[in-house]
């Protein structure tokens, strides 16, 4: 599959899945929620080809980074209606980063190499 296929429809995924939300917060969080991107994702990963290996660590290792982001999600509403849209974004990333490193740490304990 040539790979401005593969950009055009990923990119139509992201301006769809924003028009959505501009119309309607809820639907339009209830689309991102879903793991559309992951999903082709899988599936350009199965058409090209690649190892079955491959795509299940994709999958494996995108559950578990999945994780750390959503305390993201609960605090960023909170923090953007105190200190407005760009604090609350690079606190939440912060924040990300900080909740991947100890999810890291404490894989690794359970014999889970996430890095």
């Amino acid at each position: 599959m040539p790979l401005f296929v593969k950009y055009l429809i990923t990119a139509l995924l992201v301006v769809v899945v924003s028009e959505i939300a501009r119309h309607s917060g809820r639907l339009g969080a209830l689309v991102a929620a879903l793991p559309l991107v992951t999903v082709l994702t899988l599936i350009w990963l199965h058409v090209e080809g690649a190892p079955s290996a491959r795509i299940v660590d994709h999958a494996w290792y995108t559950f578990w980074y999945v994780l750390p982001t959503l305390p993201m999600f609960l605090l960023f509403p909170v923090m953007m209606a105190r200190w407005g849209f760009w604090p609350a974004l690079s606190c939440s990333a912060l924040l990300t980063l900080v909740c991947f490193l100890v999810l890291v740490v404490t894989m690794k304990r359970f014999g889970i190499d996430l890095l």
